[in-house]
């Protein structure tokens, strides 16, 4: 009744209006064979309480208090108290960014400010309003790289996360858009140079390419983007771990940028929903999906925010649109707002530092497959991946990627990932256990 408030007498009041006689009529129109002549086979309700505990005990069967070694896209970090306070306020707290923005000045202030430090972050001169996850940014970039050039071939490096590439192929197949793959180097585990340069023709829109790229390796931007700028492409660069942008380089040789902020505060959560972004030069300004925020000033002079460069081909001329995506929901763009106010440029730096040295600690330990530089992921060499981590499921440690998903031939390497929230005696005991 709380869920169906709905009383004998208004449930006697509809079946009158019907001219039906009891709650039965109202499926005699169908067979005998397609109606339920028995209660669902279900155990009884529950109170309010009692749910509550039972989804806390399932939560306990899960993943709660276990060590997290598992990253390949979604990264286990510390998340500030702070966020979930402000996130919660009902200023914040909405279904979907609002429409008639103007008068949400408190979400567009908070808006601006979280394109404000991606731009500072990746390098870049602008950057949208978020995207939903970072799997749907990448093709975003893609398409937006054959509107400015007018091309129609893409290269994307094989060691970009493999999902991102199936959503880019599921946006491209009907799109006349031929996707080109290039390979990575065995022995590094970055993209394969030569093979870029080979398919990187007078017809390529753009190259792809992740660093950290899925492996955890870090590529070399500046040497890919002479390679797509010498045939008149652009670079797409691609992050999925956001603390990386900490400590290295900015990607200012990319065009584009396409990225995943769900290591910042924002929880796995099953998978999503995350925040993804966009970002690139200004001359590209204008192709650039989704909304942006920008500051002026309102009729009393005062300092003020509006929706600027939001195409309206992307609420009303529907085939006109550069995407079907006008912004992710504000709520999770705001959680990464907050978590890079708490932390600052220095705090995240420090906390990609933390990142580097354990991952390395860790990597120290054991044989690893690639010998090209890595942040806080790598791929380990092991005998059985699925076993380890068994044996490591039972110490309450959730133990990495085994790459033969993805990658056939790399049947005898599994991704591990260290993060802040790693600590000494577990990465010891991941490496214990790898090494029997």
């Amino acid at each position: 009744m709380r869920y169906l408030p709905k009383s004998d007498l208004e449930r006697r009041q509809m079946l009158e209006t019907l001219g039906l006689a009891r709650m039965e009529d109202l499926y005699a129109h169908l067979p005998n064979e397609a109606l339920l002549d028995r209660p669902l086979n279900i155990p009884p309700g529950k109170s309010e309480y009692e749910i509550a505990d039972y989804f806390r005990a399932r939560g306990a069967e899960n993943a709660m208090g276990f060590a997290n070694f598992l990253g390949a896209g979604v990264y286990s970090h510390y998340r500030p108290v702070l966020v979930d306070t402000v996130v919660s306020r009902g200023e914040f707290l909405t279904s979907y960014t609002p429409y008639q923005a103007e008068i949400s000045q408190g979400t567009l202030t908070s808006i601006f400010e979280f394109q404000t430090m991606l731009c500072q972050l990746t390098g870049m001169d602008v950057a949208n309003a978020s995207m939903y996850d970072g799997s749907s940014a990448l093709p975003e970039a893609a398409l937006m790289a054959r509107r400015i050039t007018g091309r129609h071939r893409l290269v994307v490096a094989r060691n970009v996360h493999p999902e991102h590439r199936e959503v880019l192929r599921t946006y491209t197949q009907y799109e006349r858009i031929e996707v080109e793959e290039a390979d990575y180097n065995a022995e590094s585990g970055c993209v394969d140079v030569k093979q870029v340069e080979s398919k990187t023709d007078d017809a390529t829109a753009a190259v792809l390419i992740q660093s950290p790229n899925f492996f955890g390796v870090l590529e070399n931007v500046g040497q890919l983007a002479e390679i797509a700028h010498a045939k008149g492409a652009l670079l797409v660069f691609l992050f999925t771990e956001a603390v990386s942008l900490g400590l290295l380089e900015p990607p200012r040789d990319a065009d584009i940028v396409a990225g995943e902020l769900q290591s910042f505060a924002i929880p796995p959560s099953y998978g999503g929903p995350f925040a993804g972004i966009l970002a690139t030069k200004e001359k590209f300004m204008r192709q650039l999906p989704g909304r942006l925020v920008g500051q002026t000033k309102d009729a009393n002079g005062n300092r003020a925010f509006c929706l600027t460069l939001s195409a309206r081909e992307q609420h009303i001329r529907r085939e006109k649109a550069t995407s079907n995506i006008c912004t992710n929901q504000a709520l999770i763009a705001l959680m990464a707002t907050v978590f890079m106010t708490v932390y600052g440029k220095a705090g995240l730096r420090e906390l990609a530092v933390q990142n580097l040295s354990k991952a390395h600690y860790l990597g120290a330990k054991l044989k690893q497959r690639f010998s090209g530089a890595y942040f806080n992921e790598f791929a380990a060499v092991t005998t059985d991946a699925q076993a380890a981590n068994r044996k490591l499921e039972q110490r309450k440690i959730i133990g990495g990627l085994p790459l033969k998903r993805f990658y056939p031939e790399l049947e005898d390497s599994v991704l591990l990932c260290c993060t802040e929230t790693s600590r000494r005696e577990q990465m010891d005991e991941v490496a214990r256990v790898m090494a029997e």
